[in-house]
């Protein structure tokens, strides 16, 4: 989902440097299956189909207009599982039903822990994911105080992994599989030290409660390799966010822009891959017009399956 990020823009150059030196690095550490495909040989792996996902912020002016064809235009793409950030309007019931009737799953769910953390409120949502169907319940944000600035205090990541382990252990009474999704501010540095927001919140949550779901285009705006993310994250990171990146730090439809996105799914085995999201934060933002959404959804689709690595 957006946000206001407080960097200047790279330059191509700049994302280009950094892409080929992390390439480097990781070859460093890469096994013979990541380098010749699956199990050697020469095969190529590929994404698979019934894993391929799509966020449904992508398209929530679209679906605000047409509920039922626009879920309908996304069977016809291809998907059979997709990531809601709310209801668009209806209750989990109505959503549920809609779904259904397109033959969709939502496999996974965008909501917010409460903050203050309210065990009570937190219940009611887990039990409209189960409505739903969901087998996924991530938090979508965090790295902004009260006012809107970025937070460079450790002990504010730290509550916020406290809530954020309650949360998951509520979460998986309820049968659900509890994650946090990343944008950039987590990446900053905290208390003027070397230490990350992303590093404490990672270090100081329960694996067996809060899976990782990496956002790889905010991953990069932070300036974190994806692939470095993996190898310091092993088996945690159960979905990534599939959206590309332009020279102007700006977002693209996957496989459009600067990111190696097969160099990172080689990986996909090492980090505990089960969801590939196509996600594009801007689509149906003016200028760009709400049935953008869908040709996002749909060169996502088919970026995903065609990708060979």
């Amino acid at each position: 989902m957006p946000e206001t990020t407080t960097s200047a823009p790279l330059s191509r150059r700049q994302i280009l440097g950094a892409t080929a030196g992390a390439a480097a690095l990781a070859a460093t550490f890469a096994t013979p299956e990541a380098a010749f495909g699956a199990g050697g040989h020469g095969r190529p792996q590929r994404v698979p189909r019934e894993r391929i996902s799509v966020q449904l912020y992508t398209l929530r002016d679209q679906l605000g207009i047409d509920l039922d064809g626009g879920l309908a235009e996304l069977g016809r793409i291809g998907y059979t599982r997709i990531e809601h950030a709310g209801f668009v309007g209806r209750t989990a019931a109505q959503f549920r039903a809609a779904l259904d009737a397109a033959g969709i799953r939502a496999t996974s769910g965008h909501v917010g822990i409460p903050q203050p953390f309210d065990p009570s409120a937190w219940e009611r949502a887990l039990e409209d994911a189960n409505v739903v169907g969901n087998h996924y319940i991530v938090h979508p944000y965090f790295g902004t105080d009260s006012s809107g600035r970025p937070i460079r205090t450790g002990a504010t990541y730290r509550a916020m992994a406290r809530d954020l382990n309650r949360a998951g252990a509520l979460a998986k009474r309820a049968g659900l599989d509890f994650g946090y999704h990343n944008h950039n501010l987590e990446f900053l540095r905290q208390d003027g030290g070397d230490r990350t927001g992303y590093d404490i919140l990672t270090a100081e949550t329960d694996p067996d409660l809060v899976h990782l779901e990496v956002d790889l285009f905010w991953a990069w705006v932070g300036t974190a390799d994806p692939v470095d993310l993996i190898a310091a994250h092993r088996g945690r990171i159960r979905q990534v966010h599939v959206k590309d990146l332009n020279t102007a730090r700006g977002f693209e439809d996957a496989g459009s822009g600067l990111i190696d996105f097969g160099r990172i799914f080689a990986h996909a085995k090492e980090a505990g891959i089960v969801e590939y999201i196509i996600e594009r934060d801007d689509a149906g933002t003016p200028p760009r017009a709400p049935a953008d959404a869908l040709t996002t959804a749909r060169n996502g689709f088919g970026y995903l399956d065609a990708l060979r690595f």
